[in-house]
Protein backbone atom coordinates (compact mmCIF):
# COMPACT_ATOMS: atom_id res chain seq x y z
CA UNK A 1 0.00 0.00 0.00
CA UNK A 2 2.72 2.47 0.99
CA UNK A 3 4.63 1.60 -2.17
CA UNK A 4 1.58 2.57 -4.23
CA UNK A 5 1.23 5.91 -2.46
CA UNK A 6 4.94 6.56 -2.82
CA UNK A 7 4.53 6.06 -6.56
CA UNK A 8 1.52 8.40 -6.67
CA UNK A 9 3.36 11.09 -4.68
CA UNK A 10 6.23 10.99 -7.20
CA UNK A 11 3.85 12.48 -9.80
CA UNK A 12 2.86 15.44 -7.61
CA UNK A 13 5.75 15.98 -5.17
CA UNK A 14 5.01 19.69 -4.85
CA UNK A 15 1.73 18.88 -3.07
CA UNK A 16 2.77 15.94 -0.88
CA UNK A 17 2.37 18.05 2.28
CA UNK A 18 -1.38 17.79 1.66
CA UNK A 19 -1.20 14.03 2.22
CA UNK A 20 0.42 14.51 5.61
CA UNK A 21 -2.38 16.91 6.53
CA UNK A 22 -4.90 14.35 5.26
CA UNK A 23 -3.54 11.61 7.54
CA UNK A 24 -3.25 14.00 10.50
CA UNK A 25 -6.82 15.30 10.20
CA UNK A 26 -8.21 11.81 9.59
CA UNK A 27 -6.43 10.38 12.65
CA UNK A 28 -7.72 13.30 14.74
CA UNK A 29 -11.26 12.64 13.51
CA UNK A 30 -10.97 8.95 14.49
CA UNK A 31 -9.75 9.81 18.01
CA UNK A 32 -12.56 12.31 18.56
CA UNK A 33 -15.12 9.77 17.39
CA UNK A 34 -13.79 7.11 19.74
CA UNK A 35 -13.88 9.57 22.61
CA UNK A 36 -17.48 10.39 21.65
CA UNK A 37 -18.35 6.65 21.78
CA UNK A 38 -16.73 6.42 25.22
CA UNK A 39 -18.93 9.31 26.33
CA UNK A 40 -21.88 7.40 24.92
CA UNK A 41 -21.11 4.61 27.36
CA UNK A 42 -21.00 7.18 30.16
CA UNK A 43 -24.31 8.61 28.92
CA UNK A 44 -25.96 5.17 29.08
CA UNK A 45 -24.57 4.47 32.55
CA UNK A 46 -25.79 7.78 33.95
CA UNK A 47 -29.17 7.49 32.28
CA UNK A 48 -29.91 3.78 32.83
CA UNK A 49 -27.85 2.71 35.84
CA UNK A 50 -27.64 5.91 37.89
CA UNK A 51 -30.78 7.72 36.71
CA UNK A 52 -28.67 10.91 36.64
CA UNK A 53 -30.41 13.03 33.99
CA UNK A 54 -28.18 16.09 34.53
CA UNK A 55 -25.02 14.00 34.09
CA UNK A 56 -26.57 12.27 31.06
CA UNK A 57 -27.34 15.68 29.50
CA UNK A 58 -23.75 16.77 30.01
CA UNK A 59 -22.49 13.56 28.39
CA UNK A 60 -24.89 14.10 25.46
CA UNK A 61 -23.46 17.58 24.92
CA UNK A 62 -19.94 16.16 24.94
CA UNK A 63 -20.98 13.53 22.40
CA UNK A 64 -22.49 16.16 20.10
CA UNK A 65 -19.43 18.40 20.38
CA UNK A 66 -16.95 15.57 19.78
CA UNK A 67 -18.90 14.22 16.78
CA UNK A 68 -19.10 17.71 15.33
CA UNK A 69 -15.37 18.22 15.83
CA UNK A 70 -14.66 14.81 14.28
CA UNK A 71 -16.84 15.74 11.30
CA UNK A 72 -14.92 19.00 10.82
CA UNK A 73 -11.56 17.22 10.94
CA UNK A 74 -12.79 14.55 8.47
CA UNK A 75 -14.01 17.31 6.13
CA UNK A 76 -10.58 18.97 6.32
CA UNK A 77 -8.96 15.59 5.63
CA UNK A 78 -11.14 15.06 2.55
CA UNK A 79 -10.46 18.61 1.33
CA UNK A 80 -6.68 18.19 1.57
CA UNK A 81 -6.89 14.79 -0.13
CA UNK A 82 -9.04 16.18 -2.97
CA UNK A 83 -6.63 19.05 -3.57
CA UNK A 84 -3.77 16.59 -3.91
CA UNK A 85 -5.90 14.23 -6.03
CA UNK A 86 -6.85 16.93 -8.53
CA UNK A 87 -3.20 17.94 -8.91
CA UNK A 88 -2.18 14.29 -9.30
CA UNK A 89 -4.86 13.65 -11.94
CA UNK A 90 -3.82 16.79 -13.82
CA UNK A 91 -0.14 15.83 -13.71
CA UNK A 92 -0.88 12.30 -14.90
CA UNK A 93 -2.83 13.66 -17.86
CA UNK A 94 0.04 16.06 -18.65
CA UNK A 95 2.42 13.12 -18.34
CA UNK A 96 0.37 11.23 -20.91
CA UNK A 97 0.00 14.23 -23.25
CA UNK A 98 3.75 14.89 -23.11
CA UNK A 99 4.25 11.27 -24.07
CA UNK A 100 1.83 11.59 -26.99
CA UNK A 101 3.60 14.74 -28.17
CA UNK A 102 6.89 12.87 -28.45
CA UNK A 103 5.47 9.45 -29.31
CA UNK A 104 6.77 7.50 -32.26
CA UNK A 105 4.52 7.16 -35.29
CA UNK A 106 4.75 3.39 -34.83
CA UNK A 107 2.87 3.79 -31.53
CA UNK A 108 -0.07 5.40 -33.38
CA UNK A 109 0.04 2.59 -35.93
CA UNK A 110 -0.22 -0.12 -33.25
CA UNK A 111 -2.51 1.56 -30.69
CA UNK A 112 -6.04 2.69 -31.48
CA UNK A 113 -7.07 6.21 -30.50
CA UNK A 114 -9.95 4.74 -28.47
CA UNK A 115 -7.60 2.63 -26.36
CA UNK A 116 -5.18 5.53 -25.88
CA UNK A 117 -7.95 7.88 -24.81
CA UNK A 118 -9.34 5.30 -22.39
CA UNK A 119 -5.96 4.64 -20.81
CA UNK A 120 -5.19 8.32 -20.35
CA UNK A 121 -8.60 9.51 -19.16
CA UNK A 122 -9.95 6.58 -17.17
CA UNK A 123 -6.73 5.53 -15.46
CA UNK A 124 -5.90 9.10 -14.42
CA UNK A 125 -9.42 9.37 -13.00
CA UNK A 126 -9.01 6.09 -11.09
CA UNK A 127 -6.01 7.45 -9.21
CA UNK A 128 -8.22 10.36 -8.13
CA UNK A 129 -10.48 7.92 -6.26
CA UNK A 130 -7.51 6.17 -4.66
CA UNK A 131 -6.21 9.44 -3.27
CA UNK A 132 -9.25 11.68 -2.72
CA UNK A 133 -11.30 9.22 -0.68
CA UNK A 134 -9.14 6.27 0.23
CA UNK A 135 -6.32 8.09 2.01
CA UNK A 136 -8.74 9.61 4.57
CA UNK A 137 -10.57 6.29 4.76
CA UNK A 138 -7.28 4.38 4.98
CA UNK A 139 -6.34 6.07 8.22
CA UNK A 140 -9.76 5.44 9.72
CA UNK A 141 -9.92 1.88 8.39
CA UNK A 142 -6.58 0.97 10.01
CA UNK A 143 -7.06 2.96 13.24
CA UNK A 144 -10.75 2.61 14.09
CA UNK A 145 -11.03 -1.20 14.43
CA UNK A 146 -8.13 -1.18 16.92
CA UNK A 147 -9.61 1.72 18.86
CA UNK A 148 -13.05 0.06 18.86
CA UNK A 149 -11.62 -3.13 20.34
CA UNK A 150 -9.81 -1.16 23.04
CA UNK A 151 -13.03 0.70 23.82
CA UNK A 152 -14.98 -2.57 23.86
CA UNK A 153 -12.67 -4.12 26.47
CA UNK A 154 -12.76 -0.85 28.43
CA UNK A 155 -16.58 -1.29 28.67
CA UNK A 156 -16.40 -4.98 29.62
CA UNK A 157 -14.75 -8.27 28.76
CA UNK A 158 -17.98 -9.48 27.13
CA UNK A 159 -18.30 -6.42 24.86
CA UNK A 160 -14.61 -6.57 23.90
CA UNK A 161 -14.76 -10.31 23.30
CA UNK A 162 -17.86 -9.99 21.12
CA UNK A 163 -16.22 -7.27 18.99
CA UNK A 164 -13.00 -9.29 18.72
CA UNK A 165 -14.93 -12.33 17.50
CA UNK A 166 -16.83 -10.18 14.97
CA UNK A 167 -13.56 -8.68 13.72
CA UNK A 168 -11.90 -12.07 13.29
CA UNK A 169 -14.89 -13.55 11.44
CA UNK A 170 -15.21 -10.42 9.29
CA UNK A 171 -11.56 -10.51 8.23
CA UNK A 172 -11.87 -14.22 7.39
CA UNK A 173 -14.94 -13.65 5.21
CA UNK A 174 -13.42 -10.52 3.72
CA UNK A 175 -10.37 -12.48 2.56
CA UNK A 176 -12.75 -14.75 0.65
CA UNK A 177 -14.47 -11.76 -0.98
CA UNK A 178 -11.37 -9.99 -2.28
CA UNK A 179 -10.77 -12.23 -5.26
CA UNK A 180 -7.35 -13.18 -6.63
CA UNK A 181 -5.12 -10.45 -8.05
CA UNK A 182 -4.75 -12.49 -11.24
CA UNK A 183 -8.52 -12.54 -11.64
CA UNK A 184 -8.76 -8.82 -10.90
CA UNK A 185 -6.15 -8.15 -13.58
CA UNK A 186 -8.11 -10.13 -16.16
CA UNK A 187 -11.29 -8.31 -15.12
CA UNK A 188 -9.58 -4.91 -15.48
CA UNK A 189 -8.22 -5.83 -18.91
CA UNK A 190 -11.68 -6.86 -20.12
CA UNK A 191 -13.10 -3.56 -18.85
CA UNK A 192 -10.34 -1.65 -20.63
CA UNK A 193 -11.05 -3.53 -23.87
CA UNK A 194 -14.78 -2.81 -23.58
CA UNK A 195 -14.14 0.91 -23.06
CA UNK A 196 -11.72 1.25 -25.97
CA UNK A 197 -13.97 -0.69 -28.37
CA UNK A 198 -16.95 1.44 -27.33
CA UNK A 199 -15.01 4.65 -28.04
CA UNK A 200 -13.94 3.34 -31.45
CA UNK A 201 -17.51 2.29 -32.28
CA UNK A 202 -19.02 5.65 -31.33
CA UNK A 203 -16.33 7.60 -33.19
CA UNK A 204 -16.94 5.46 -36.27
CA UNK A 205 -20.72 5.95 -36.39
CA UNK A 206 -20.52 8.62 -39.05
CA UNK A 207 -18.49 6.29 -41.27
CA UNK A 208 -21.11 3.57 -40.80
CA UNK A 209 -23.94 5.97 -41.68
CA UNK A 210 -22.19 7.36 -44.75
CA UNK A 211 -20.82 4.15 -46.23
CA UNK A 212 -23.30 1.61 -44.88
CA UNK A 213 -20.70 -0.65 -43.28
CA UNK A 214 -21.91 -4.23 -42.73
CA UNK A 215 -23.07 -5.33 -39.28
CA UNK A 216 -19.97 -7.56 -39.04
CA UNK A 217 -17.99 -4.41 -38.25
CA UNK A 218 -19.60 -4.46 -34.79
CA UNK A 219 -18.09 -7.85 -33.98
CA UNK A 220 -15.22 -6.41 -31.92
CA UNK A 221 -17.59 -4.38 -29.74
CA UNK A 222 -19.99 -7.31 -29.31
CA UNK A 223 -17.13 -9.58 -28.32
CA UNK A 224 -15.82 -7.07 -25.79
CA UNK A 225 -19.27 -6.75 -24.20
CA UNK A 226 -19.67 -10.54 -23.91
CA UNK A 227 -16.19 -10.96 -22.46
CA UNK A 228 -16.69 -8.24 -19.85
CA UNK A 229 -20.11 -9.63 -18.90
CA UNK A 230 -18.62 -13.08 -18.38
CA UNK A 231 -15.79 -11.88 -16.14
CA UNK A 232 -18.06 -9.52 -14.17
CA UNK A 233 -20.51 -12.35 -13.51
CA UNK A 234 -17.77 -14.79 -12.52
CA UNK A 235 -16.24 -12.27 -10.14
CA UNK A 236 -19.62 -11.51 -8.54
CA UNK A 237 -20.47 -15.19 -8.12
CA UNK A 238 -17.08 -15.90 -6.52
CA UNK A 239 -17.89 -13.32 -3.81
CA UNK A 240 -21.52 -14.32 -3.35
CA UNK A 241 -21.38 -16.79 -0.44
CA UNK A 242 -18.81 -14.98 1.76
CA UNK A 243 -20.52 -11.62 1.18
CA UNK A 244 -23.95 -12.99 2.18
CA UNK A 245 -22.45 -14.55 5.33
CA UNK A 246 -20.74 -11.26 6.11
CA UNK A 247 -24.02 -9.38 5.82
CA UNK A 248 -25.87 -11.95 7.93
CA UNK A 249 -23.17 -11.79 10.61
CA UNK A 250 -23.78 -8.12 11.29
CA UNK A 251 -27.41 -7.67 10.34
CA UNK A 252 -28.39 -10.82 12.24
CA UNK A 253 -26.36 -9.92 15.28
CA UNK A 254 -29.45 -9.40 17.44
CA UNK A 255 -30.72 -12.89 16.63
CA UNK A 256 -27.31 -14.33 17.51
CA UNK A 257 -26.63 -12.46 20.74
CA UNK A 258 -30.02 -12.58 22.48
CA UNK A 259 -30.10 -16.42 22.78
CA UNK A 260 -26.47 -16.40 23.99
CA UNK A 261 -27.30 -13.80 26.65
CA UNK A 262 -30.30 -15.80 27.82
CA UNK A 263 -28.28 -19.02 27.93
CA UNK A 264 -24.96 -17.89 29.43
CA UNK A 265 -25.78 -14.68 31.35
CA UNK A 266 -27.65 -14.08 34.57
CA UNK A 267 -29.71 -11.19 33.24
CA UNK A 268 -31.76 -11.03 36.41
CA UNK A 269 -28.63 -10.29 38.48
CA UNK A 270 -27.81 -7.03 36.66
CA UNK A 271 -30.43 -6.36 33.99
CA UNK A 272 -29.57 -2.66 33.53
CA UNK A 273 -25.87 -3.40 33.11
CA UNK A 274 -26.66 -6.10 30.57
CA UNK A 275 -28.88 -3.73 28.61
CA UNK A 276 -26.13 -1.09 28.60
CA UNK A 277 -23.56 -3.57 27.33
CA UNK A 278 -25.98 -4.89 24.72
CA UNK A 279 -26.64 -1.38 23.40
CA UNK A 280 -22.88 -0.72 23.21
CA UNK A 281 -22.34 -4.01 21.35
CA UNK A 282 -25.03 -3.19 18.78
CA UNK A 283 -23.79 0.36 18.36
CA UNK A 284 -20.05 -0.45 18.14
CA UNK A 285 -20.69 -3.43 15.84
CA UNK A 286 -22.46 -1.06 13.43
CA UNK A 287 -19.43 1.23 13.46
CA UNK A 288 -17.14 -1.79 13.02
CA UNK A 289 -19.22 -2.97 10.04
CA UNK A 290 -18.77 0.43 8.37
CA UNK A 291 -15.00 0.38 8.73
CA UNK A 292 -14.65 -3.30 7.76
CA UNK A 293 -16.48 -2.40 4.52
CA UNK A 294 -14.00 0.45 4.00
CA UNK A 295 -11.10 -1.99 4.46
CA UNK A 296 -12.68 -4.32 1.89
CA UNK A 297 -13.09 -1.59 -0.74
CA UNK A 298 -9.68 -0.19 0.18
CA UNK A 299 -7.93 -3.28 -1.18
CA UNK A 300 -9.91 -3.17 -4.42
CA UNK A 301 -9.26 0.52 -5.03
CA UNK A 302 -5.59 0.15 -4.13
CA UNK A 303 -5.28 -2.56 -6.77
CA UNK A 304 -7.04 -0.33 -9.29
CA UNK A 305 -4.78 2.62 -8.45
CA UNK A 306 -1.64 0.52 -8.80
CA UNK A 307 -2.96 -0.98 -12.02
CA UNK A 308 -3.89 2.47 -13.37
CA UNK A 309 -0.46 3.99 -12.74
CA UNK A 310 1.20 0.87 -14.11
CA UNK A 311 -0.81 1.09 -17.33
CA UNK A 312 -0.03 4.78 -17.74
CA UNK A 313 3.68 4.10 -17.31
CA UNK A 314 3.52 1.16 -19.71
CA UNK A 315 1.67 3.33 -22.22
CA UNK A 316 4.35 6.01 -21.88
CA UNK A 317 7.08 3.43 -22.50
CA UNK A 318 5.25 2.22 -25.61
CA UNK A 319 5.03 5.81 -26.83
CA UNK A 320 8.81 6.11 -26.66
CA UNK A 321 9.53 2.82 -28.38
CA UNK A 322 10.97 3.14 -31.89
CA UNK A 323 11.35 6.92 -31.58
CA UNK A 324 14.13 8.19 -33.80
CA UNK A 325 17.16 9.10 -31.72
CA UNK A 326 18.47 12.51 -32.70
CA UNK A 327 21.95 13.99 -32.31
CA UNK A 328 23.34 17.50 -31.82
CA UNK A 329 24.18 18.66 -35.34
CA UNK A 330 22.29 21.88 -36.18
CA UNK A 331 23.71 22.87 -39.58
CA UNK A 332 22.99 21.10 -42.87
CA UNK A 333 25.92 21.17 -45.36
CA UNK A 334 23.34 20.89 -48.14
CA UNK A 335 19.91 19.36 -48.64
CA UNK A 336 20.70 16.40 -50.87
CA UNK A 337 18.67 13.38 -49.70
CA UNK A 338 20.16 9.91 -49.81
CA UNK A 339 18.89 6.44 -48.93
CA UNK A 340 21.64 3.84 -48.38
CA UNK A 341 20.42 0.24 -48.33
CA UNK A 342 17.37 1.16 -46.26
CA UNK A 343 15.06 -1.58 -44.99
CA UNK A 344 11.93 -0.77 -43.03
CA UNK A 345 8.65 -2.38 -42.01
CA UNK A 346 5.71 -1.42 -39.81
CA UNK A 347 5.55 -4.96 -38.44
CA UNK A 348 7.25 -8.22 -39.32
CA UNK A 349 6.80 -7.67 -43.05
CA UNK A 350 9.21 -5.21 -44.71
CA UNK A 351 7.73 -2.36 -46.76
CA UNK A 352 11.13 -1.23 -48.04
CA UNK A 353 13.98 -3.69 -48.54
CA UNK A 354 17.53 -2.62 -49.37
CA UNK A 355 16.41 0.63 -51.05
CA UNK A 356 19.08 3.07 -52.28
CA UNK A 357 18.67 6.32 -54.21
CA UNK A 358 19.73 9.98 -54.14
CA UNK A 359 17.72 13.20 -54.58
CA UNK A 360 19.56 16.41 -55.37
CA UNK A 361 19.03 19.67 -53.53
CA UNK A 362 16.74 22.25 -55.10
CA UNK A 363 14.95 19.84 -57.43
CA UNK A 364 11.38 18.54 -57.43
CA UNK A 365 10.54 14.86 -57.36
CA UNK A 366 7.36 12.80 -57.54
CA UNK A 367 6.86 9.37 -55.98
CA UNK A 368 4.39 7.26 -57.94
CA UNK A 369 3.07 3.77 -57.40
CA UNK A 370 0.16 1.62 -56.32
CA UNK A 371 -1.11 1.71 -52.75
CA UNK A 372 1.32 -0.10 -50.44
CA UNK A 373 4.28 0.35 -52.78
CA UNK A 374 6.19 2.42 -50.18
CA UNK A 375 5.68 6.03 -51.38
CA UNK A 376 4.39 7.47 -48.12
CA UNK A 377 6.87 5.37 -46.15
CA UNK A 378 9.80 7.02 -47.93
CA UNK A 379 8.33 10.47 -47.26
CA UNK A 380 7.88 9.65 -43.55
CA UNK A 381 11.41 8.27 -43.21
CA UNK A 382 12.83 11.47 -44.71
CA UNK A 383 10.87 13.41 -42.09
CA UNK A 384 12.25 11.29 -39.25
CA UNK A 385 8.87 9.84 -38.28
CA UNK A 386 10.19 6.26 -37.92
CA UNK A 387 13.34 4.43 -36.93
CA UNK A 388 14.63 2.25 -39.78
CA UNK A 389 15.61 -1.39 -39.33
CA UNK A 390 18.82 -1.14 -41.32
CA UNK A 391 20.71 1.21 -43.61
CA UNK A 392 20.83 5.00 -43.37
CA UNK A 393 18.78 8.01 -44.41
CA UNK A 394 21.09 10.96 -45.02
CA UNK A 395 20.60 14.67 -45.64
CA UNK A 396 23.64 16.63 -46.77
CA UNK A 397 25.71 13.44 -46.50
CA UNK A 398 25.03 13.16 -42.74
CA UNK A 399 22.70 10.51 -41.23
CA UNK A 400 19.40 11.98 -40.09
CA UNK A 401 20.01 10.60 -36.59
CA UNK A 402 23.01 12.94 -36.10
CA UNK A 403 20.94 16.12 -36.50
CA UNK A 404 19.21 17.80 -33.58
CA UNK A 405 15.45 17.24 -33.49
CA UNK A 406 14.79 20.99 -33.73
CA UNK A 407 16.97 21.25 -36.84
CA UNK A 408 15.03 18.45 -38.59
CA UNK A 409 11.68 20.01 -37.64
CA UNK A 410 12.77 23.44 -38.85
CA UNK A 411 14.12 22.28 -42.21
CA UNK A 412 11.49 19.73 -43.27
CA UNK A 413 7.87 20.72 -43.94
CA UNK A 414 5.21 18.05 -44.44
CA UNK A 415 1.88 18.99 -46.04
CA UNK A 416 -0.70 16.24 -45.48
CA UNK A 417 -3.90 15.52 -47.36
CA UNK A 418 -6.03 15.80 -44.22
CA UNK A 419 -5.22 19.24 -42.85
CA UNK A 420 -5.91 19.93 -39.17
CA UNK A 421 -6.72 23.48 -38.10
CA UNK A 422 -6.95 24.71 -34.52
CA UNK A 423 -9.92 26.55 -33.06
CA UNK A 424 -8.23 29.92 -33.13
CA UNK A 425 -7.82 32.72 -35.66
CA UNK A 426 -6.71 32.19 -39.23
CA UNK A 427 -3.69 34.33 -38.39
CA UNK A 428 -2.69 32.16 -35.42
CA UNK A 429 -3.19 28.97 -37.45
CA UNK A 430 -0.50 30.19 -39.82
CA UNK A 431 1.74 31.96 -37.27
CA UNK A 432 2.29 28.79 -35.22
CA UNK A 433 4.75 27.66 -37.92
CA UNK A 434 7.19 30.37 -36.82
CA UNK A 435 6.67 32.00 -33.45
CA UNK A 436 9.27 34.69 -34.26
CA UNK A 437 7.53 35.84 -37.43
CA UNK A 438 6.16 39.37 -37.64
CA UNK A 439 2.59 40.17 -38.61
CA UNK A 440 3.81 41.36 -42.00
CA UNK A 441 5.61 38.07 -42.63
CA UNK A 442 2.54 36.03 -41.67
CA UNK A 443 0.26 38.03 -43.96
CA UNK A 444 2.79 37.77 -46.80
CA UNK A 445 2.87 33.98 -46.38
CA UNK A 446 -0.94 33.92 -46.55
CA UNK A 447 -0.84 36.05 -49.70
CA UNK A 448 1.68 33.75 -51.40
CA UNK A 449 -0.46 30.75 -50.48
CA UNK A 450 -3.50 32.30 -52.20
CA UNK A 451 -5.40 32.99 -48.97
CA UNK A 452 -6.56 36.50 -50.00
CA UNK A 453 -9.86 35.16 -51.29
CA UNK A 454 -10.38 33.32 -48.00
CA UNK A 455 -9.83 36.47 -45.93
CA UNK A 456 -12.22 38.44 -48.14
CA UNK A 457 -15.06 36.05 -47.18
CA UNK A 458 -15.04 37.20 -43.56
CA UNK A 459 -15.43 40.68 -42.10
CA UNK A 460 -12.72 40.00 -39.48
CA UNK A 461 -10.32 38.75 -42.17
CA UNK A 462 -7.23 37.13 -40.56
CA UNK A 463 -8.76 37.59 -37.07
CA UNK A 464 -11.63 35.24 -37.95
CA UNK A 465 -11.80 32.29 -35.54
CA UNK A 466 -11.93 28.84 -37.13
CA UNK A 467 -14.88 26.82 -35.82
CA UNK A 468 -16.88 29.84 -34.68
CA UNK A 469 -20.46 30.30 -35.84
CA UNK A 470 -20.71 30.50 -39.63
CA UNK A 471 -16.97 29.95 -40.25
CA UNK A 472 -16.39 26.97 -42.52
CA UNK A 473 -13.50 26.26 -44.88
CA UNK A 474 -13.47 23.86 -47.81
CA UNK A 475 -10.76 21.25 -48.28
CA UNK A 476 -8.90 23.44 -50.75
CA UNK A 477 -9.06 26.45 -48.43
CA UNK A 478 -7.69 24.40 -45.56
CA UNK A 479 -4.86 23.26 -47.82
CA UNK A 480 -3.97 26.86 -48.62
CA UNK A 481 -3.79 27.66 -44.90
CA UNK A 482 -1.47 24.65 -44.48
CA UNK A 483 0.67 25.84 -47.39
CA UNK A 484 0.85 29.30 -45.81
CA UNK A 485 2.22 27.62 -42.69
CA UNK A 486 4.86 25.84 -44.77
CA UNK A 487 5.81 29.06 -46.59
CA UNK A 488 6.20 30.88 -43.27
CA UNK A 489 8.28 28.02 -41.89
CA UNK A 490 10.60 28.36 -44.90
CA UNK A 491 11.83 24.77 -44.65
CA UNK A 492 14.39 23.71 -47.23
CA UNK A 493 12.73 20.33 -47.83
CA UNK A 494 9.00 20.21 -48.56
CA UNK A 495 6.98 16.99 -48.78
CA UNK A 496 3.45 16.83 -50.19
CA UNK A 497 1.55 13.65 -49.31
CA UNK A 498 -1.58 13.61 -51.49
CA UNK A 499 -1.96 17.32 -50.70
CA UNK A 500 -4.18 17.96 -53.73
CA UNK A 501 -6.35 14.84 -53.45
CA UNK A 502 -10.06 15.50 -53.27
CA UNK A 503 -9.73 19.20 -54.19
CA UNK A 504 -12.52 20.65 -56.31
CA UNK A 505 -11.66 22.28 -59.67
CA UNK A 506 -12.47 25.78 -58.38
CA UNK A 507 -9.77 25.47 -55.73
CA UNK A 508 -7.21 23.54 -57.75
CA UNK A 509 -5.99 26.56 -59.73
CA UNK A 510 -5.39 28.59 -56.57
CA UNK A 511 -3.79 25.58 -54.94
CA UNK A 512 -1.37 25.00 -57.80
CA UNK A 513 -0.26 28.64 -57.60
CA UNK A 514 0.28 28.22 -53.87
CA UNK A 515 2.31 25.09 -54.51
CA UNK A 516 4.49 26.99 -56.97
CA UNK A 517 5.25 29.72 -54.42
CA UNK A 518 6.07 27.16 -51.74
CA UNK A 519 8.36 25.11 -54.01
CA UNK A 520 10.66 27.97 -55.07
CA UNK A 521 14.26 27.12 -54.20
CA UNK A 522 13.27 24.02 -52.23
CA UNK A 523 13.91 20.29 -52.45
CA UNK A 524 10.40 18.98 -53.10
CA UNK A 525 8.99 15.45 -52.84
CA UNK A 526 5.42 14.98 -54.07
CA UNK A 527 3.10 12.00 -53.64
CA UNK A 528 0.05 12.42 -55.83
CA UNK A 529 -2.64 10.38 -57.56
CA UNK A 530 -3.46 13.24 -59.93
CA UNK A 531 -0.85 12.42 -62.56
CA UNK A 532 -1.35 15.74 -64.34
CA UNK A 533 0.09 17.53 -61.30
CA UNK A 534 3.48 15.78 -61.50
CA UNK A 535 4.32 16.13 -65.20
CA UNK A 536 6.50 19.18 -64.64
CA UNK A 537 8.65 17.86 -61.80
CA UNK A 538 12.37 17.35 -62.42
CA UNK A 539 12.20 13.60 -61.91
CA UNK A 540 9.60 10.90 -61.31
CA UNK A 541 10.35 7.80 -59.21
CA UNK A 542 8.03 4.85 -59.86
CA UNK A 543 7.72 2.40 -56.99
CA UNK A 544 6.56 -1.18 -56.84
CA UNK A 545 6.70 -3.58 -53.87
CA UNK A 546 8.97 -1.31 -51.88
CA UNK A 547 11.52 -0.78 -54.65
CA UNK A 548 12.17 1.95 -57.23
CA UNK A 549 11.66 0.29 -60.59
CA UNK A 550 11.75 3.37 -62.88
CA UNK A 551 13.17 6.86 -62.67
CA UNK A 552 13.22 9.79 -65.08
CA UNK A 553 11.40 12.82 -66.42
CA UNK A 554 7.84 12.64 -67.70
CA UNK A 555 9.08 13.00 -71.28
CA UNK A 556 11.68 10.24 -70.96
CA UNK A 557 9.36 7.79 -69.24
CA UNK A 558 6.54 8.38 -71.74
CA UNK A 559 8.84 7.50 -74.66
CA UNK A 560 9.40 3.95 -73.43
CA UNK A 561 7.05 1.07 -72.58
CA UNK A 562 7.14 1.87 -68.88
CA UNK A 563 4.89 1.31 -65.88
CA UNK A 564 4.63 5.10 -65.64
CA UNK A 565 3.30 5.28 -69.20
CA UNK A 566 0.77 2.58 -68.32
CA UNK A 567 -0.39 4.61 -65.30
CA UNK A 568 -0.82 7.72 -67.44
CA UNK A 569 -2.84 5.76 -69.99
CA UNK A 570 -5.21 4.38 -67.34
CA UNK A 571 -5.51 7.82 -65.76
CA UNK A 572 -6.41 9.41 -69.10
CA UNK A 573 -9.02 6.74 -69.81
CA UNK A 574 -10.57 7.24 -66.38
CA UNK A 575 -10.82 10.99 -66.97
CA UNK A 576 -12.57 10.40 -70.29
CA UNK A 577 -15.42 8.43 -68.71
CA UNK A 578 -18.75 10.20 -68.73
CA UNK A 579 -22.13 9.29 -67.32
CA UNK A 580 -25.06 10.12 -69.62
CA UNK A 581 -28.79 9.47 -69.42
CA UNK A 582 -28.46 6.48 -71.72
CA UNK A 583 -25.18 4.76 -70.96
CA UNK A 584 -21.65 5.13 -69.74
CA UNK A 585 -19.23 6.18 -72.48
Amino acid sequence: MFRVYKKLISYAPEKKYLLFLTVLFSAGAALLQIYAFYNLYGFLNRLILEGNQEGATQSALWIAGLMFGGGILYFLSLSAAHLFAFRLETNLRKFGIDGLTNASFRFFDKTSSGKTRKLLDDNAAQTHMAVAHLIPDNTGAMLMPVLLLLLGFAVSIRVGGTLLALTALSLLLMSRMMGEKKFMKIYQESLEKLSSETVEYIRGMQVVKIFGVDVKSFKALHGAIREYARYALNYSMSCKIPYVLFQELFFGLVALLIPLLLWFTDIGGNPKGTVTELIMVFFLSGVLFTFIMKVMYLSMYMFQAQDAVGKLETLYEQMQEDCLEFGKETRFPNFDIEFEHVSFGYGDKLVLEDVSFRLEEGKSYALLGASGSGKSTIAKLISGFYKIQSGAVKIGGIPLTEYAKEAVIQNIAFVFQDVKLFQTTLFENVALANKKATKKEVLEAMHLAGCDSILEKFKDREKTVIGSKGVYLSGGEKQRIAIARAILKDAKIVIFDEASAGIDPDNEHELQKAFANLMKGKTVIMIAHRLTSIRNVDEILVMQDGKIIERGTDEALMKEDTVYRHFQKIYAEANDWRVTDEKVV
